[in-house]
């Protein structure tokens, strides 16, 4: 009988250690749309992997042996299966740099290009997804339909693993001139934090310039509007693209320009972890 219960009280205690949330594994969600999504092809030197950043897969990818939900280690593409760099590759590589080596970092990327910031309202998003072209309507199926949800129920996968400690945007070309805008993100990141059981505005969200002016950004005068968004949302921090290089598109960074605009974002965030 001894051994019986001896034998239970193991295997429960493996089974309960083995999804044990790890309080040092730091989890970041990053939604948008093409520039977060990742648009540059990514270079050899973008492909050297830090062990200790990873990946949560957002669709399953067949041809890069990744399953929807499970963990690898973070090396292009983070979103879908022949998406390109983005800033959550300079981002997490940053950070890890920046951190103790007992810590991991742990990036979810559901995002989406071309689309508005509408596409991530839970509650309208259906409505929006109808009056999408139909080539958007393609990426939006990898999703089930529903990007929110989909990072939503990513996010809750994560949380059995570590703990949420900051959300990434890069959104805001198709949503150009609309002063609107900072209040819709206030609305999909109060959404964020009270499905994920999280404190209201108890984790900093980082949103990037768009392609500056000096860059030939054809979204620049959006750059304004998205200043405003620490009005908003007090625990938000802007980006900047400043000398972060584009390609002729006007609207996309090269390589470079995502290395650099990731580079801050990590910059920022391991700013904000220092002072906890």
């Amino acid at each position: 009988m001894l051994k019986l219960f001896s034998a239970s009280f193991l295997t429960m205690f493996f089974t309960a250690s083995s999804f044990a949330q790890d309080p040092n594994f730091y989890i970041f969600l990053s939604f948008g749309q093409s520039n977060m999504e990742g648009h540059s092809k990514p270079e050899p030197q973008d492909t050297v992997a830090n062990e200790r950043f990873k990946v949560l897969q957002a669709v399953d990818c067949p041809d890069l042996d990744r399953i929807m939900g499970n963990w690898y280690t973070a090396i292009p593409p983070l979103s879908r299966c022949n998406t390109g760099l983005t800033p959550g590759d300079y981002f997490g590589k940053t950070l890890a740099e920046s951190l103790p080596d007992s810590i991991k970092i742990g990036i979810i990327n559901v995002s989406v290009g071309g689309c508005k910031i509408e596409l991530f309202e839970k509650d309208s998003y259906e409505s929006y997804v109808e009056t999408a072209p139909g080539w958007m309507k393609g990426m939006i199926a990898q999703y089930d339909g529903n990007p929110y949800g989909r990072l939503l129920e990513l996010a809750k996968i994560a949380q059995k693993d570590g703990v949420i400690k900051g959300i990434l945007l890069h959104q805001g070309e198709s949503n150009t001139g609309d002063k609107s805008w900072p209040k819709k993100v206030e609305g999909v990141y109060d959404n964020l934090l009270s499905d994920l059981g999280l404190a209201p505005d108890s984790v900093p969200l980082l949103a990037g310039e768009l392609v500056s002016a000096e860059q030939g950004g054809k979204c620049a005068s959006m750059n304004p509007i998205i200043a405003t968004l620490p009005d908003v949302i007090p625990n938000s921090y802007v980006i900047s693209s400043a000398d972060c290089e584009a390609i002729a598109d006007g609207l996309h960074f090269s390589a470079a320009g995502y290395r650099l605009l990731g580079s801050r974002y990590g910059e920022q965030m391991a700013a904000l972890l220092m002072k906890e």
